[in-house]
């Protein structure tokens, strides 16, 4: 028996069965929309996003990483060096996070974004540092490089892919996304 999709598309029952038992597997959500983030916070964002672009980077936002927490943005080179960028958005939100340091299990260079409100002094000297608003951003220090060891680029660049892909078809195909993670 054929399932009906929209737009007239009928679903073949071996793809259906293959879709509930290998998917969920996968399954990579699309950024939290919980309203965690503050506004400055999502400039921040923006301008550094944009920046990255400039300096030929892919990026994904709110990246689940293999240890439970959660990379604020990760980019990606053309040469495959990996990039966590932790934003902070203001004095308290720095000091109220301390999990920081063990992105860099999942990196080769960690970055610190910050608006102008926040004091570049009571940012860490062992991480890069970009200055950023809503419309693009600056490289105040560069990060010192730790190369990640094979297998975890190799799980990082897989972690990327997936959700870069699995997002995309969410735009392209909203109605996915009313089906769970993947649909």
């Amino acid at each position: 028996m054929t399932r009906k999709l929209g737009a007239g598309l009928l679903l073949h029952p071996r793809f259906m069965r293959w879709r509930s038992t290998l998917l969920p597997q996968l399954a990579f959500p699309l950024p939290p929309q919980d309203g965690r983030q503050s506004e400055t916070a999502l400039r921040v964002a923006r301008g550094t996003r944009r920046l990255l672009r400039r300096l030929r980077f892919s990026t994904v936002t709110e990246l689940p990483l293999l240890s439970g927490r959660r990379a604020d943005l990760v980019a990606l080179a053309e040469d495959g060096a990996i990039h966590i960028i932790e934003i902070k958005s203001s004095i308290a939100d720095f000091r109220a996070d301390q999990k920081w340091p063990a992105y860099r299990a999942h990196c080769d260079r960690l970055f610190f974004a910050i608006p102008e409100s926040v004091p570049v002094e009571i940012m860490p000297e062992d991480a890069g540092l970009i200055l950023a608003d809503g419309y693009g951003a600056e490289i105040l220090r560069e990060a010192p490089e730790h190369k990640l060891a094979p297998a975890s680029r190799r799980a990082m660049l897989l972690r990327f892919a997936h959700a870069a892909a699995h997002r995309l078809h969410g735009l392209t195909d909203p109605e996915i996304l009313s089906h769970g993670p993947l649909g």
